[in-house]
């Protein structure tokens, strides 16, 4: 029988435990491709469509919205279907409105079509349930961060990468409101792909899928509603509200706003904003790995003590950011903030699995739609003709630090965290 693994062999294919992990991420990274990709090309759309800044707002605002339903659903979906069923059935649905945006040609047809989109951004539910459901206690926290983080990577590379795909195609002779076209639907067959890619490789736990080891007719009445009731999940989402909504609208506004401050072409805009994304990589697994370790000494109060401290990190360096007289000054306080906002990210999640055992795909779909949540209401900032985006952003960072505050004085679990196992550890090995 297959256990929960102890260990994360980062390099490793071997056993389903690690082909899962591995194909989890992967099917975030697609999904965040076909979720911003439009992002980077706003220059080129704005122009061609002939958007007001409102209206700009208003596809930001849709392009995160249906994702806080979504996520709610997925995460009840996760704990019935199974979480391999429910990504592939996202896939195959999502991939549409990703292939068909190519099709408007006015305002409202084009923030119909960013809505459609935005229901695949309920992937990142399906990554944490499926990883907590292969790895155990004392390193749940790492997995969950480091496919996370690497699906977010997403972002950034999608950041960089479509403005040359854009490049491309305009190369060959297309016009460019062609090209953005186009452009999407190399996303779109990204998405099919993964699809079968997760089929033919996952299994929804170690020992099988739900269907084989009848788990789904024994645990589908666990989802419990009544967790609802729980202030922890409320201050988690409220901690995700503030990362994980400011990372999504900060991958939507970022190309813009260096190209309106900082007269940036389009394609160095968006190796900037891809900066931001790249850092993905490695960041939001540190908040995974440090909140493991803190939790393997201090228990759930540790790891309550560092998200809070990791967001007053990330919103001193918000408003740092929001007042950069130059490009050199923007970029470093940037990197700063990005860090420590991304190590929220994984920090918040460090937790998500432990609140409640029994219902993971729930909580993990309330705190993700929370995630969301905080990138429409900070949408409504960036779409306001009275408030600059400098402004906003100076907003967002004051709301992060009270935040904090607010996770610092929650008690996530009175009693220290069961040592199941030894520390955490990560490895780096080739199996």
């Amino acid at each position: 029988m297959e256990k929960q693994l102890t260990k994360l062999n980062i390099f490793s294919l071997k056993g389903v435990q690690m082909r899962t992990f591995h194909t989890t991420w992967l099917m975030f990274f697609v999904c965040f491709f076909g979720w911003f990709g439009l992002a980077p090309l706003m220059p080129t759309i704005r122009a061609e469509l002939h958007l007001t800044k409102g209206q700009v707002g208003n596809t930001i605002i849709a392009s995160v919205a249906a994702t806080i339903i979504a996520r709610l659903i997925i995460g009840k979906l996760c704990d019935t279907w199974g979480p391999r069923k429910t990504a592939v059935r996202l896939l195959l649905v999502g991939c549409l409105p990703v292939f068909l945006v190519g099709l408007a040609h006015d305002y409202t047809s084009f923030l119909l079509f960013r809505l459609a989109i935005g229901v695949i951004g309920a992937s990142f539910v399906i990554t944490q349930f499926h990883t907590s459901m292969m790895f155990a206690p004392n390193i749940k926290g790492t997995a969950n961060a480091v496919t996370g983080g690497w699906g977010n990577l997403g972002g950034g590379v999608t950041n960089m990468l479509m403005p040359v795909i854009f490049a491309a195609i305009v190369g060959f002779g297309y016009t460019k409101a062609e090209a953005w076209r186009y452009a999407m639907i190399v996303p779109g067959v990204m998405m099919l792909v993964m699809a079968f890619l997760y089929w033919r490789y996952t299994k929804d736990t170690p020992n099988g899928n739900y269907d084989e080891i009848g788990y789904t007719k024994a645990n589908s009445a666990k989802t419990d509603w009544s967790i609802l009731g729980d202030w922890r999940i409320w201050a988690l989402t409220l901690a995700y509200a503030m990362c994980f909504g400011m990372e999504i609208t900060f991958d939507n506004v970022a190309s813009l706003h260096f190209v309106d401050t900082f007269k940036l072409s389009q394609s160095s805009a968006g190796f900037w904003a891809g900066i931001f994304g790249f850092m993905n990589i490695f960041a939001r697994a540190l908040g995974g790995i440090v909140s493991d370790k803190v939790g393997g000494k201090f228990g759930m109060r540790g790891k309550g003590l560092l998200l809070a401290g990791v967001l007053l990190l990330e919103g001193a360096g918000l408003v740092l950011f929001a007042h950069s007289g130059s490009l050199v000054m923007a970029i470093v306080t940037m990197l700063t903030f990005a860090l420590f906002l991304k190590m929220s990210n994984g920090a918040t999640y460090g937790i998500v699995p432990f609140v409640n055992a029994k219902n993971v795909g729930l909580v993990s779909g309330i705190v993700g739609a929370g995630g969301n949540l905080g990138g429409m209401m900070f949408g409504f900032l960036f779409k306001s003709e009275s408030i600059t985006y400098v402004q906003a952003f100076t907003y967002i960072g004051y709301a992060v630090i009270a935040v904090s505050v607010i996770v610092l004085i929650t008690r996530f679990q009175k009693q220290p965290l069961q040592k199941q196992v030894e520390e955490p550890v990560l490895e780096a090995s080739i199996a």
